[in-house]
């Protein structure tokens, strides 16, 4: 017997694919398993609904291609940070934060030794500008829980903490989503929007803005009242 064939159950696969397969395992980096933890939140909502990380990770798979390359970037309402594991491989640096402490405690302690380009900290974004200039920034699943008395002062003051051509990602479930929300979703959402006015919201602040749909984990550009997600990627803030 082979070294490592007694890991296989049966007799009926071939030794050809028993010595690749553990070939292939030689390749895997095994020393921060241990040091990796999810948060309470995460594991709860995938007890609960694992295809829900099928959207989450796609959402930020979306934000990670569009601000590939960036060297500073500011993450607003970064929960748990699984969101920020994902964006944390295409840049250089990531500023991660988050009003809720027990969010960005959970983060410290089972994110931040994974993740060494990533920095948590706690702040209340409404409350003022976080210190530092940043070329890339994006908050996903955050604006639909802004009191919308307190929508403009959210956005200039993530506007204050930009370089002059940083880009801007927004993601927040639709307006006529809400309809098939869950009670406790729909009970949190304070500030959704429809897509046109929320590009025309986001075009107060900054020179360019993209308007995309994602219905799952697909992203569109189909008709705006069908989509179930909106993305808006704001180019060049206003000053």
């Amino acid at each position: 017997m082979n070294k490592g064939w007694e890991k296989f159950y049966g007799e009926g696969s071939s030794e050809l694919a028993k010595d690749t397969y553990i070939y292939q395992e030689t390749f895997n980096d095994d020393s921060l398993i241990e040091k990796f933890q999810m948060g309470p939140y995460n594991i709860r909502g995938l007890l609960e609904d694992p295809k829900r990380f099928g959207f989450l990770i796609s959402r930020h798979k979306f934000v990670s291609k569009m601000l590939d390359g960036c060297q500073s970037v500011l993450e607003i309402g970064c929960q748990e940070g699984l969101g920020t594991l994902c964006v944390s491989k295409t840049v250089k640096q990531i500023t991660a934060i988050d009003f809720y402490k027990p969010h960005i405690e959970a983060a410290q302690k089972g994110m931040q030794p994974v993740i060494p380009n990533a920095t948590f900290q706690g702040h209340d974004m409404i409350q003022g500008p976080f210190e530092g200039t940043f070329d890339g920034a994006f908050a996903l699943d955050v604006f639909e829980h802004i009191d919308p008395t307190q929508a403009d002062r959210f956005i200039s003051n993530i506007v204050s903490s930009l370089s002059e051509h940083a880009t801007l990602i927004l993601g927040i479930p639709s307006l006529e989503s809400q309809q098939y929300a869950s009670k406790a979703a729909a009970a949190g959402h304070i500030n959704c929007m429809s897509g046109l006015p929320f590009k025309a919201f986001c075009q107060k602040y900054f020179n360019t803005v993209f308007l995309f749909g994602m219905n799952d984990e697909v992203l569109h550009t189909g008709f705006v009242p069908m989509c179930q997600y909106l993305f808006t990627v704001c180019v060049g803030p206003k000053r």
